[in-house]
């Protein structure tokens, strides 16, 4: 009977100095045993890959980008003239500009909605055309598309905001020489509309903007009674009368 109280108490005194004993590394109590039950240690976990990230795959295009600047880059360098077509093909695809609205178009229709990180305007009315697009602003056109067979000038009351006419993205949002202030709208049919002569511009570059939304504010005209700005649409990389598609008053 002796024997079995040293036991116990040897047993307990045991316990007390193990879990009286500090932690590893000044954290959690070392687990030594977690493989059995289907775990992995705590320091093994962190060597592994994640299931989503494959270095070998990671590197290979790193490797693979690497070597195709080199070869676009020697391409340029050389002097032979059988790199002529290959040069005129890679300098072509470079001055196009990226589809964001069709890319975006196409991830909604395939995914759907992405989530949006500002919230949409609601209840916002806008007066469409039978082609779909938009009233910039209430206006009558004062100079022609014939005038530049690029853009029309709209007169204005003083003040106005000039509207998207179409869902899209900003793809420039600054300075265009002639026309002052602009903002290009890259839309999903892979148009642009071309706002310019604008006193002030309200959104930013790659913003994405919905048909109706504000884009900036008509500059004032030279009596300071009216409010005017440029408006241009582009497809196919051609301008076209804003008159075909738009019921101007």
């Amino acid at each position: 009977m002796d024997d079995r109280r040293k036991d116990i108490r040897n047993r307990i005194a045991k316990r007390r100095k193990f879990n009286d004993k500090p932690a590893g590394n000044g954290s959690w109590t070392e687990i030594n045993n977690e493989e059995p039950y289907g775990f992995d240690s705590f320091n093994g976990y962190s060597e592994k890959d994640h299931p989503l990230f494959k270095k070998e795959y990671f590197f290979f295009k790193i490797l693979a980008s690497v070597c195709l600047f080199l070869i676009i880059a020697v391409m340029f360098k050389h002097p032979s003239t059988r790199l002529d077509s290959a040069r005129s093909f890679v300098t072509e695809n470079m001055k196009q500009e990226f589809q964001f609205a069709s890319i975006s178009n196409w991830y909604e229709s395939a995914f759907g909605k992405p989530i949006a990180f500002l919230p949409t305007e609601s209840g916002k009315e806008t007066v469409d055309s039978g082609e779909g697009y938009a009233m910039p602003a209430s206006a009558k056109i004062t100079q022609t598309f014939e005038t530049n067979g690029e853009g029309i000038i709209l007169e204005t009351s003083k003040g106005s905001k000039v509207e998207s006419i179409n869902e899209g993205v900003v793809i420039f949002a600054g300075e265009k020489e002639g026309i002052g202030k602009t903002v290009v709208i890259q839309h999903a049919n892979k148009s642009e509309s071309w706002y310019g002569q604008l006193e002030k511009i309200d959104v930013k570059l790659y913003e994405f903007v919905n048909k109706g939304n504000e884009v900036g504010q008509v500059t004032v005209s030279e009596d300071g009674s009216k409010g005017r700005f440029y408006l241009a649409i582009k497809e196919n990389d051609a301008f076209i009368d804003p008159k075909k598609v738009i019921s101007f008053e």
